[in-house]
């Protein structure tokens, strides 16, 4: 008995009747046994393959955990009475919009405040700079000493930097003012207000959360094997190049969302701990129905592997030592061949070791097949899916005319036992 795995489902091929009692030692006569031995069977006719090395596509994808890198959690840089707010919870933000008011007159007062100050300053610095030149004037007519010309640059020294000190008094004066407007620092979805108008509010208290949800970005991690063989393929082509599929279980009118963007980092580090490589993918999200916390998985399309050699799924059977496939000999009779499996790249199967290049391999259905039996090699276009679809029509074909032989057995028993009634 032999049983051929595919797609994950287990097609069992039971052997002729006749085999089997044999093999249980019925009563066939010795002469018969060596007649049936010595027929020879047909050739049977099925794809084969060189095997040689090739770039195989696929198609991974990861678990991650969405987030937004970009949320920002507002805070009041001034204390003063919250006055009043600009926005409805829950609606989307542009960056620059202002969401609350925090009692500007203060501060605006405090600005008329170092502006007369600043006002001020200047003047007394042109009164400081007239009589520094004057006393230099005098200094040349040997009217006044030395020290009164010190005195006076000292004066206008210090009258400059009143003059600085002012401005920069000024300044802070009007950041605090500009403070007294909270403004969105980035786009997208604000959450509740966590402070009423009317309250008293210092600096550092949290007013509210903005979440950016367009574009969104998902941080992941890759297998070690996976960066490796990814930062190859990245010799030819451009990161962004990386398309990236979102897959969001539960979001969305028909029970998930599918997101479309492109991989925009890769980590130059391992982690010790889990021996993985970070990723982040960006992916546009307009309507924002897609949101941080939920749980995702991110498929990468146009991965690939290089210098492999792969066979059609349809071509793996289970022997006795694990998967198999059948190779040909000089004589073109097929022989099992154990082989280690690698990935599964769509309709194809990456073959880690068992064999080699040049070697010729049934890539057809192997239903039928069993060591020794005779092969008509038949040649093979490099179209696995196509392969598996023929396979699958033929299965159903079978399935088919079994049904339909069941039923017309059916009816002549029934028929019978209506006679006899």
């Amino acid at each position: 008995m032999k049983i051929l795995f595919r797609h994950g489902r287990h097609i069992l091929l039971t052997v002729a009747a006749g085999l089997l009692l044999a093999a249980c030692g019925q009563d066939d006569s010795p002469d018969e046994a060596p007649q049936d031995g010595n027929r020879e069977r047909p050739p049977h006719p099925v794809e084969v393959v060189e095997m040689t090395k090739r770039d195989i596509a696929l198609e991974k994808s990861y678990a991650s955990l969405l987030r937004s890198d970009d949320e920002v959690t507002l805070v009041a840089r001034v204390t003063g009475f919250l006055e009043e707010r600009h926005f409805e919870p829950g609606q989307m933000v542009e960056r620059g919009e202002k969401l609350y008011t925090i009692e500007p007159d203060l501060y605006q007062a405090a600005v008329n405040q170092r502006e007369a100050d600043l006002q001020s300053a200047r003047a007394e610095l042109a009164r400081a700079q007239r009589d520094a030149e004057r006393f230099e004037r005098l200094l040349n007519q040997n009217s006044v000493s030395r020290q009164q010309v010190d005195q006076a640059r000292a004066e206008l020294g210090v009258a400059q930097a009143s003059v600085a000190q002012a401005e920069a008094a000024l300044e802070s004066a009007r950041i605090d003012l500009g403070y007294a407007e909270v403004t969105a620092p980035v786009s997208g979805r604000i959450g509740l207000s966590q402070v009423n108008v009317g309250n008293l509010v210092s600096s550092g208290t949290a007013l509210a959360t903005i979440t950016p949800l367009d574009p969104l970005e998902v941080r992941f991690q890759l297998p070690q094997r996976d960066a490796f063989e990814l930062r190859h393929q990245l010799r030819e082509q451009s990161l962004e190049e990386i398309q990236a599929v979102l897959q969001v279980p539960g979001a969305g009118a028909a029970g998930g969302e599918t997101l479309e963007g492109h991989l925009d980092f890769l980590g130059s580090r391992v982690d010790e701990a889990t021996s993985t490589v970070q990723a982040n993918a960006t992916f546009a999200n307009p309507e924002g129905r897609v949101l941080p916390g939920q749980f995702a998985r991110v498929s990468l399309v146009g991965l690939r592997r290089f210098d492999v050699l792969a066979v059609p799924e349809i071509a793996i059977t289970q022997g006795l030592m694990g998967p198999q496939v059948f190779v040909l000999d000089e004589s073109d009779v097929a022989r099992a061949r154990t082989v280690d499996l690698g990935e599964l790249a769509g309709p194809w199967q990456i073959i880690r070791g068992g064999l080699e290049p040049g070697e010729r391999v049934v890539v057809g259905d192997p239903a039928g097949i069993e060591p020794g039996t005779p092969i008509d090699p038949q040649p093979f276009d490099g179209d696995a899916e196509e392969v598996i679809e023929e396979v699958e029509r033929a299965e159903a074909g079978a399935e088919q005319e079994a049904a339909t032989a069941t039923e017309e057995n059916a009816a002549p028993a029934e028929a019978g036992e209506d006679d006899a009634t």
